[in-house]
């Protein structure tokens, strides 16, 4: 099954498991959004088009990173003026990996995945160097 979605100002033909980059949506690594605008989906030839959006429909997405694009330079030179401006610009990306496309207003089956291994981790490193500094004090 795919979708035909809008988000950003720009339109993009998902289907499950596709992994793209989107303008910055808010949420942190991991977790699940749902976004609204479907503007079609189906499969084959049963294909259901909304006017202009598909009602109940939505889209999960799971958070896969938050970054930036490629910097973008915009350059005006203004030729025997003594005139020239240099700005760069890097647009606000999530890369999203698509869930699962929902009909009928129904709700995302995914929870937002749990933290990492990892981060829980850090704080119990910290704790153990503060422990083996007074362990050091100590003796």
């Amino acid at each position: 099954m795919f979708a035909v979605i809008k988000t950003g100002g720009k339109q993009y033909r998902v289907a499950a498991d596709d992994v793209l980059k989107i303008e910055k949506v808010a949420g942190e690594v991991g977790d699940i959004i749902t976004l609204e605008g479907v503007l079609a989906f189906g499969e084959g030839e049963d294909i259901t088009v909304g006017a202009p959006f598909v009602e109940g429909a939505s889209i999960a997405v799971e958070v896969v990173e938050q970054g930036r694009g490629p910097k973008v330079i915009a350059f005006k030179k203004r030729r025997r003026q003594n005139s020239r401006r240099k700005r760069g610009h890097r647009q606000l990306l999530t890369t999203v990996r698509i869930s699962e496309i929902l009909t009928g207003g129904a709700k995302p089956s995914k929870k937002a995945a749990a933290k990492t291994e990892a981060a829980a981790e850090k704080p119990a490193k910290k704790a153990s160097k503060k422990t083996e500094a007074a362990a050091a004090d100590a003796e």
